[in-house]
């Protein structure tokens, strides 16, 4: 593997330079906030423990400051960018930048949303600064389209990523939190200032570890059955599970009946419950003959 040089990181300078050539101007729909730090980037990395088997999948490569340091360290990235002009220049960057693994890069213009397969090797790391107002579903999204994924890290807004690794018994412990730990141990892995990113944004940003469990949540209702009950839960925290899930249930006795048959108090909340609790309440749900089954 040819060491790239130092200088092949992308810096303020060429950031702003970059932008200019291609007329962006970052966007706040898209959450466009640009990483001008190197140090910053190469950070990322050492906390992603990316390793040199590693194929990384990245969403949201922007100019390409995250991308090139991965590049430094994976043996491939493949990048998922919606922009338009953003996923054109990003080949041409690399390529000028840090030609000797330009060969190991792969672009995919598309919404990361919408993504269902990669070019080349299956991912199994995903590294990714995500735009804050779609941080969440995208995160989600990538971690059950992409099961060969085995680390992430993410870089989130400071308030999304104590969301993400939340414990039960936290207020802010909710959905995106019992959704995350479905596939993954999840902990906060460190906090980003607001002046390494152009524009600075007005929150600050935090990183977040995921790593993939090597056993399964055990339960026979499906990862669409479980949500479901999270999604009702957490719709009226204030409730007890009793009241927020009879919706989902049928009727509040029958929400009750599935809580005690799982061991779950049909007086708790939401906020108290891990995620295999809500797979057992999933998994005692009985179908009212009156109402159609879910899917």
């Amino acid at each position: 593997m040819t060491s790239p040089t130092s200088d092949a990181l992308l810096g303020p300078a060429d950031v702003r330079e970059l932008a200019g050539a291609l007329g962006v101007r970052p966007t706040k729909q898209r959450g466009q906030n640009f990483v001008i730090d190197a140090n910053t980037v190469r950070r990322i990395v050492r906390t992603a423990e990316v390793h040199p088997e590693d194929v990384v999948l990245e969403v949201g490569p922007g100019l390409g400051s995250l991308t090139l340091a991965l590049l430094e360290v994976a043996d491939r990235v493949t990048a998922v960018e919606i922009d338009d002009v953003l996923a054109a220049a990003l080949p041409a960057t690399i390529a000028a930048r840090m030609p000797a693994r330009a060969d190991r890069f792969a672009l995919v213009h598309s919404d990361a949303m919408h993504v269902t397969e990669l070019p080349g090797p299956p991912p199994t790391a995903l590294v990714a600064n995500l735009p804050y107002n779609v941080a969440v579903p995208v995160l989600l999204h990538m971690l059950d389209t992409f099961p060969t994924v085995e680390r992430t890290l993410v870089m989130v807004q400071a308030e999304v990523a104590d969301r993400l690794a939340a414990g039960p018994g936290s207020k802010v412990y909710g959905v995106p939190s019992v959704k995350a730990n479905w596939y993954a141990e999840v902990k906060r892995a460190g906090s980003i200032g607001r002046s390494v990113f152009w524009p600075a944004p007005n929150v600050d940003s935090g990183l977040v570890a995921l790593v993939r469990r090597t056993e399964p949540v055990k339960t026979t209702a499906t990862r669409r059955e479980v949500f479901a009950v999270v999604d009702a839960a957490f719709a009226q925290r204030r409730k007890t599970l009793r009241a927020a899930l009879a919706g989902w249930a049928g009727s509040a006795p029958a929400a009750e009946a599935a809580l005690v048959a799982a061991g779950v108090s049909p007086q708790a909340r939401g906020e108290s419950l891990t995620v295999e609790e809500f797979a057992a309440i999933a998994e005692n749900r009985v179908a009212d003959t009156e109402e159609p089954s879910q899917p």
